[in-house]
This record gives structure tokens, C-alpha cells and sequence, in this order.
């Protein structure tokens, strides 16, 4: 971006090419008005002293201390702000790799995003992923291999994955990561875990299974796996005091996974407070609302119009959704681009993610008991209730009486 030559604030961008005198608007004319506008936004931005104001807010961030951090915690920003950060994913848990592929949809922010340093005021990020990097074998291995012996940090470990039980059994493993080579015997996921964990920065659980264990943890499962959690504890805390940082979903929801890991970035590089989470580990700002106060189909429920059959726009409550008790933000968010999520194309919410699931959410398709009763209360006054919208948007719908004209 070019400067202007009377002043050395103001960006000039240059026009590829302009129409000739007289001819026909083009898109061309339009980008430089939208430029000019620019311009002038940008002179009356720093007319009115906001870069001073940036100069001095960037100076005072790499000072901030988290007064939230434990007391043995490094502050926020002291000694100073991370400037590279490897990613560390671990896919070798109990599961079936939809996490890793659920992530690749993500657009606030995608992966490339984070990756090619297309954002600013965060680490560089070296970001290693099984099905995502070019190395394989030994070579892929290798910076695991280096943070597990200290010389890789700082790190953000990422499972996938419920832990499994490797103590549970006489021989054998249930899962595992490469292989020692030394030994020539599997390295167990729960090994890498017990390596890795006490010299990671973070750690972040992908998806359900990792979190809470999952549809694997299910009562009478041969493998006893669990949640990342329960393997290392719910106050366990890594060394830069951050806990546990779970993040829910079967699959996770693509922009839940990156919005949370950009917000561990930018705690890396000193820019924010110590991430906020519930009771449940999950990052509060995206699980602190259940799927119904986001649906939109809540305003059928309060009127009490429940669908009886699969593909009806009225809310799906009684054909098992348990969107009213279950802290998710799909509703709102959708899946991918905004697009879909589990109610808005007329799926039933399951509880994915939910410490509970699957078992307490059993069996799917059965209406849920608690709303038995609600839906029976909110019949007793939701229709008088719709009849006396329809009224009054039947008066809505007509013009004031005034609106004619006069004869003669």
C-alpha cells in the first residue's frame, strides 16, 4: 500500500486502470470511490488522535496480569509475549477422526487463518496434524518426540479421542501413537499423554470423546475409556496454569474449536485474560446457552405447536429433541458458513455436548421425560396465546382508516 505524497499517513491505492471520459460506470470506478472513502476515513481516524491511542494501548497490553490465574501461575505477558507456538494433535484416542475433519470447515477463523498468519497480534504457529501434514513415520513424529523430552516448548497439546483404560487388562493396548524405537513396541495414547502433558502450555480436548469420553465410555464398554479430565484430573492445570480446556461436540462444530483455540493464542501472546469456563470445563461465552434459547423453532414451542412427524417446521421437542436442557450454540451458529446444525434442518438435538451423553440421553428417539410435563403446561395457555397473536396480526395487517380517497 502506497503512501500519499502530502501526507505520509494517508494509504494511496493505486487503480489498475480508469474508464475513458464519458463512458459507461464500471466496477473499476466503483473500487476507487471505495478507496477515496477509505482515505478519508483513514485522515479522520488519525485527525482525531487514534494512533497515539493504539501506540499506547499496544504499549500497556504485554503488562497486563490475569488476576484470575493461580498464584504460581506466570502472569498474562510476563516475561513477554510468546512469539511461536507449535500445535501438537494428538488423533490416537478412541474415536473416529471426525473432529480432525469437522476442523477443516472452520471459517471464524479456518485453519489457514491461524496457520498462515493471516491474523494478527497472535503467535506464529507451527500446527502438526496427522492427516494434515506432509510428514508421515519418524519424521512426523519427531516434534512429538522433542516436546516430550523438553525441547520443543512452548506447545499446545490437542486431543482427540477417549483415553481408554490400559491398566484394565493382562496384555495388549487399546490405543497407540507410533512406535518406540528403541523398544519396537507401540507408544500407548495414555503414555504420550502422561509425556506430554506436564511441559504443555495447553491442553485443548477436540470433540466429545476427548472431553467426556463419548459414545465409547458407554456403560459396560470393554476398554473403561474416559474423558481427557477424568485421565488427568478436573483441577489439573498446565504449567502456564491454564486447566482442562474442553470443547464439546460429536463432531466438535468447526468454528468452536478454532474460535477457542485463537482465543489461547492470543492469552499466549499476552493480549487476554485467562480463558473463562464452566463448571464442565467448556469456554463459557459459547456453551453458557442451551440449544432452545438459540432454535428457531422456540417460538413454535411457546405456542405450543409440536410437530407430530420428521420434516415439520414446528418445534421437534416431542419426537425426542432435548434442545431445552442442553448447552450448545449450534442453533445460532450452524455448521458450516452458518449453514445447518442439528435442529435449524429438523434434527433432533442428542446432547452431544454433554458430559452425560450418550448414556443419560437414552434412547434418542423417545421424547425426553422432563418435557412431559412442560409441554403439557405451556398447551394450557401457548394456544390462547398464538389465537391472540393471530388477532392482533389480523389488525396489524389492514391500513389505518384514514388511508382513502375521498370522493368528490
Amino acid at each position: 500500500m502506497a503512501q500519499h505524497k502530502d501526507d505520509p499517513h494517508e494509504p494511496h491505492f493505486p487503480l489498475l486502470h480508469r474508464n475513458p471520459p464519458g463512458s459507461a460506470p464500471t466496477s473499476a470506478v466503483r473500487v476507487h470511490a471505495a478507496q477515496e472513502w477509505f482515505a478519508f476515513v483513514w485522515r479522520a481516524l488519525i485527525g482525531n488522535g487514534i494512533e497515539s491511542w493504539l501506540k499506547a494501548d499496544r504499549a500497556a497490553m504485554p503488562n497486563e496480569i490475569d488476576e484470575g490465574a493461580p498464584g504460581n501461575a506466570t502472569p498474562i505477558g510476563a516475561p513477554g509475549p510468546i512469539k511461536e507456538i507449535d500445535v501438537l494433535w494428538i488423533n490416537a484416542g478412541l474415536s473416529c477422526d471426525g473432529d480432525t475433519i469437522a476442523m477443516t470447515a472452520a471459517t471464524q477463523p479456518s485453519i489457514e487463518d491461524i496457520v498462515r498468519g493471516g491474523l494478527p497480534w497472535i503467535p506464529k504457529v507451527n500446527f502438526l496434524n496427522l492427516f494434515l501434514a506432509y510428514e508421515n513415520g519418524d519424521d512426523f513424529l519427531a516434534r512429538f518426540h522433542r516436546a516430550a523430552r523438553g525441547a520443543l516448548e512452548p506447545f499446545i497439546l490437542v486431543v482427540e479421542g477417549s483415553i481408554p483404560d490400559e491398566t484394565n487388562k493382562a496384555e495388549g493396548y487399546w490405543a497407540s501413537f507410533g512406535t518406540d524405537r528403541e523398544t519396537g513396541q507401540p507408544i500407548t495414547t495414555c503414555e504420550w499423554i502422561d509425556r506430554l502433558a506436564p511441559k504443555a502450555w495447553a491442553i485443548m480436548a477436540a470433540g466429545t470423546c476427548a472431553t467426556y469420553g463419548g459414545i465409547h465410555a458407554m456403560e459396560g464398554n470393554p476398554t473403561g475409556c474416559m474423558g481427557l479430565a477424568d485421565y488427568l484430573g478436573w483441577r489439573w492445570k498446565s504449567k502456564a496454569g491454564i486447566p482442562v480446556v474442553c470443547v464439546p461436540g460429536c463432531p466438535v462444530q468447526p468454528d468452536n474449536f478454532m474460535e477457542t483455540l485463537l482465543y489461547l493464542l492470543h492469552m499466549a501472546a499476552g493480549r487476554a485474560p485467562m480463558i473463562p469456563l464452566d463448571d464442565a470445563l467448556r469456554p463459557t461465552w459459547l456453551f453458557g446457552q442451551t440449544v432452545h434459547e438459540g432454535c428457531d423453532r422456540g417460538g413454535y414451542y411457546e405456542q405450543a405447536e409440536f410437530a407430530e412427524d420428521y420434516g415439520a417446521r414446528t418445534c421437534i421437542v416431542k419426537l425426542g429433541c432435548w434442545g431445552p436442557v442442553v448447552q450448545c450454540n449450534v442453533g445460532k451458529r450452524g455448521w458450516m458458513a452458518g449453514i445447518g446444525g442439528c435442529p435449524n434442518v429438523g434434527g433432533i438435538c442428542i446432547g452431544c455436548t454433554m458430559p452425560g451423553f450418550p448414556d443419560k440421553f437414552m434412547p434418542f428417539m423417545n421424547q425426553p421425560p422432563g418435557s412431559l410435563l412442560s409441554s403439557k403446561a405451556v398447551m394450557t395457555y401457548g394456544r390462547t396465546i398464538h389465537a391472540l397473536r393471530r388477532f392482533t396480526q389480523a389488525s396489524l395487517n389492514k391500513e389505518p382508516s384514514w388511508r382513502r380517497r375521498r370522493d368528490g
